[in-house]
């Protein structure tokens, strides 16, 4: 895959890979996953990018990695992926364990073009993918109930689709957005976003980001500070 592009071009490369996207129930239950984030420093091209993998359910760290990358792709919404994904396929080459499902800080396929960087990772690997973002980026819902667990569909505002949805993890929280990406379903998005918000036994309290995308975010951000 080209990375390496203008704006133009990127818009062009993900009308074309969206047809090789794969919404679908995903073949079996993991046994791992992983979650991915990318840190910066504020007008830095610095990436630092990390997997974190966990066993499921149990949710119980094995690995993690960690690399840092030099990208010349400006931060456009819309285009995180070709800023952020080179420097994830360096993480990803350092793990010694496949995740069996890879859970991104980021959209699946809601987004204009349905190649948001969770399409665009599970694309790039080969391996089952979703979104877990904290905010929508393209597509119209409701408001769930203010119960943990609760949802509400999100849609593609041209062909009324069902492309993700909004999901309470924590009541009376900020609600989730999530979305597949590769070879994954809504209803499996949702079902890994609210499976992996539970906190591990002994912990109390709870957190609205699911603890695939939380470690990784927590991953990179000390990564990166070890560099300060």
């Amino acid at each position: 895959m080209r990375w390496d592009v203008s704006v133009i071009e990127a818009a062009k490369i993900q009308n074309e890979l969206r047809s090789k996207i794969r919404i679908e129930k995903l073949e079996k239950k993991p046994g791992l996953i992983a979650g991915v984030d990318v840190s910066s420093n504020r007008f830095s091209n610095t990436l630092y990018a990390g997997f974190v993998v966990l066993t499921f359910p149990a949710l119980e760290e094995v690995e993690r990695a960690c690399a840092t990358f030099e990208t010349t792709f400006p931060y456009v919404p819309g285009y995180l992926s070709f800023r952020e994904i080179p420097a994830l396929l360096k993480a990803f080459e350092k793990l010694t364990m496949k995740p069996d499902v890879v859970c991104v800080d980021g959209q699946g396929i809601a987004h204009p073009r349905r190649m948001g960087i969770a399409a665009h990772l599970g694309l790039a690997l080969d391996i089952p993918s979703v979104g877990f973002a904290k905010s929508i980026l393209y597509g119209h819902a409701g408001e769930p109930k203010l119960t943990s667990g609760s949802i509400e569909y999100l849609r593609d505002p041209k062909t009324n689709e069902i492309i993700g949805a909004k999901v309470r993890t924590k009541a009376k929280c900020k609600p989730m957005v999530v979305s597949p990406g590769h070879r994954t379903s809504v209803d499996d998005a949702i079902e890994l976003c609210l499976a992996t918000t539970r906190l591990p036994a002994g912990k109390a309290g709870g957190y609205r980001i699911p603890e695939p995308t939380r470690l990784a975010h927590e991953a990179v951000n000390q990564f990166r500070k070890s560099f300060m």
